[in-house]
């Protein structure tokens, strides 16, 4: 069900401040006090002292590959992505219900968890077209009371090695995809410059944004982020482009990844994390330091990737400080703020928050503080 546009929270803490009222009219927070008048007839909701959070982002998942809601589905590939690939091809097109059905039912469920906003990577290659794409637009256009979804055309099974995907990439952009995608430049298509003009010319003539999936490690990884970053630089894309993953940052030596942090910075090329079980994730306080933004997402729920997840923000935010080792309050909440400040610049949100003039998204949690 659609919330109200306006309505009057009485009695929270917003990001752990001082108790007080916050009035929202037509979806937009109009005044924060203690003790507010408001309109007659408006709804009031009793927040009995709760925390008061400005709706979570899940700036990375893949709505198209999720089981989530059906019966339970043993893991079948192996530990390698190249084992994954062949599956997912194999049974994604018997999923039933629809790839639209799966992805609304998970959508209403991170709604309910506190997602204000997601970005998808949708899958994007000649064997499917742009089926998935144009479920998941069909899907968001009538997805009443859930979250705002954001598209990412993905070439999820390569890109000049599956001929005919960079047009389709170039399609979904045309048809309502807000960015477009690259996986992996050097190791999968075995070209990073090729692949990289590919993706940052689909870009300018569509006016996409750019997220691409970078998994590889090591100097590979590294030569390939630096070249992400160059683009970024000379096409004047700052804040326009993100790199999910990053594990180069976490497997080159320091003094490299320091210089790949400071040409983030510079270029204003963010990074996208999960919080991966098993691969390196990039230090916030460094990253904070530096002055790169950094986002939090869950990667896939319950599909052939993976069999974990339900969508739940707050618990990923601390996965990913449990993972940093962090333990300190304002080091835990740098954790939550990628699930929401670094979710919304990625995702250009500048409405996202707590102040007069934001968005009347708002989160009650039962919790003392942030951390």
């Amino acid at each position: 069900m659609k919330p109200p546009d306006t309505y009057v929270v009485r009695n929270v803490r917003p990001l752990g401040a001082a108790p007080t009222d916050i009035l929202v009219e037509g979806g937009v927070i109009k005044a924060r006090g203690a003790g507010l008048s408001a309109p007659a007839g408006t709804a009031a909701i009793e927040g009995r002292g709760r925390l008061a959070l400005p709706g979570l982002i899940n700036a990375h998942c893949h709505l198209d590959k999720t089981r989530f809601g059906l019966p339970w589905w043993p893991h079948a590939a192996g530990p390698q992505r190249d084992s994954r690939i062949p599956v997912d091809r194999e049974i994604r097109p018997d999923l039933m219900p629809s790839t639209a059905e799966r992805a609304r039912r998970l959508c209403l469920h991170m709604a309910e968890l506190g997602t204000t906003h997601i970005r998808s990577h949708v899958d994007v290659e000649p064997e499917f077209g742009l089926a998935a794409v144009d479920a998941l637009l069909e899907m968001r256009a009538g997805l009443e009371g859930g979250p705002i979804v954001e598209l990412v055309a993905f070439p999820q099974f390569g890109l000049l090695t599956n001929p005919g995907t960079a047009a389709l990439l170039e399609a979904a952009c045309r048809a309502g995809a807000e960015c477009v995608g690259g996986i992996d430049p050097s190791v999968i298509d075995g070209d990073a410059e090729a692949h990289l003009d590919t993706v940052f010319a689909n870009a300018e003539r569509t006016g996409a944004g750019i997220d691409i999936h970078l998994h590889e490690s090591g100097e590979v990884g590294a030569a390939s982020l630096a070249m992400i970053c160059e683009r970024t630089r000379a096409l004047s894309m700052a804040g326009r482009v993100a790199v999910s993953h990053a594990f180069c940052l976490g497997t080159v030596a320091d003094a490299r990844a320091g210089a790949l942090i400071d040409a983030m910075a510079e270029a204003g090329v963010a990074v996208v994390t999960y919080a991966p079980g098993n691969s390196p994730v990039p230090d916030l306080k460094r990253m904070e330091a530096a002055g790169v933004t950094v986002a939090l997402g869950t990667d896939g729920i319950r599909d052939v990737w993976t069999p974990y997840g339900d969508g739940d923000m707050l618990e990923r935010a601390m996965m990913l400080a449990y993972r940093l080792g962090y333990r300190r309050d304002e080091d835990i909440e740098l954790a939550l703020d990628a699930a929401i400040t670094g979710g919304a610049k990625v995702m250009g949100l500048a409405d996202q928050g707590l102040a007069v003039g934001c968005a009347g998204r708002i989160l009650l949690v039962d919790a003392e503080t942030p951390a």
